[in-house]
Formats: C-alpha cells, sequence, structure tokens
C-alpha cells in the first residue's frame, strides 16, 4: 500500500484541501504535499492525527480493499421484487445494494398498472424510460415521460408512476439512498 496515494484519495473523498488537511491536523500543507507525493513517511502518531481528520481508525485505513469485488453483474445476479402486483416487476441489478450509496433497479410496467405511491423519504431519484412511457405523479402535478427521456426529483414529494399505455414500460431507477422494498 501506499500510504500517500491513500491519503491523497481519503483527502479528495473527503472534498479538503491539502492546506485545510494540514490545518486540522496540525502540520504544513508542504508536509501533506510530501506525504502524498511519498517523498516521506509519517510517525505513527503523526499518520493517527491525520486519520483522526477524516474520522476513520488506523485499522480503516490500512485495510486492502478487495481488487476482486465484483464490477460486472450479469441478468443472473439480479433479485426479483417480492410484491404481490403481477403487472410490476422489479429487479435489482445490484447485489447487496441496500449496503451501497444508490440502488439501481430495473422496473417494468405492464399496460394500465400503477406502483404504489410512495410517501416522503430522504434522498433523490434518477428514471430513464427504456420502453414505453409513463406517467409520473409528484405530489400533485404529473408529467408524461416517454422512451429516451428522463427524470430527476428530490424524494420529499409523494410520488408515483403508471403506465398509461398499450404497450409495457420500462425504466432504469436509481435511488440514493437505497429505499425499493425487495
Amino acid at each position: 500500500m501506499k500510504i500517500g496515494e491513500r491519503l491523497k484519495r481519503l483527502r479528495m473523498v473527503n472534498s479538503l484541501t491539502q492546506e485545510e488537511l494540514a490545518s486540522r491536523a496540525d502540520l504544513t500543507k508542504g508536509y501533506i504535499s510530501q506525504l502524498e507525493n511519498d517523498a516521506t513517511s509519517p510517525s505513527i502518531a503523526t499518520l493517527k492525527d491525520i486519520v483522526d481528520v477524516f474520522g476513520i481508525t488506523m485499522e480503516e485505513f490500512f485495510a486492502e480493499k478487495s481488487r476482486d469485488e465484483d464490477v460486472v453483474f450479469g441478468a443472473d445476479a439480479r433479485v426479483q421484487s417480492t410484491g404481490d402486483n403481477d403487472g410490476i416487476k422489479v429487479e435489482l441489478l445490484i447485489p447487496g445494494a441496500q449496503n451501497r450509496e444508490m440502488d439501481p433497479v430495473l422496473v417494468t410496467i405492464k399496460p394500465g398498472e400503477q406502483m404504489e405511491e410512495q410517501g416522503y423519504h430522504e434522498g433523490e431519484e434518477f428514471g430513464y424510460v427504456l420502453l414505453g412511457r409513463i406517467q409520473l405523479c409528484l405530489d400533485d402535478q404529473c408529467y408524461t415521460v416517454r422512451k429516451g427521456e428522463c427524470f430527476y426529483f428530490s424524494s420529499d414529494r409523494k410520488h408515483a408512476v403508471k403506465n398509461p399505455g398499450k404497450t409495457e414500460a420500462g425504466i432504469l431507477w436509481v435511488v440514493t439512498p437505497p429505499t425499493f422494498d425487495y
């Protein structure tokens, strides 16, 4: 493991400049730059001061992320929803999305069917219509979204989706944080 590379990545993920990190860890910007370029090595005490700024432990800092983690997921990895409506199919595209930052799903809605209205919750939602067209209702306003169009909204609004068409509708839907029920 290259300590400098790991420090720089953590600094960037936390949206800190070298100067801000240095100030919070009671170091100099020049020293942070040297660490990130592996031009010097920190003492254990100094490294602990730095990782404390990121709110992680030394164990977390040194934990190697597995490079064998799945990156590509085929159709066989999908998890089907357990809902009671046969006219709507929700497929979890990435197994374990409940433990991730976002929840990508594939929603298929038969003609005339409607998803149950969702109440207010935290987060944001994005959808891209792959097939057909849908009607998206947010609070009291409804929108028609056609194949090739997308939608985006804050989840602090009541929302429902229905398929008013005569053909099946398909939506690639991404929610953050994960909220779909399986």
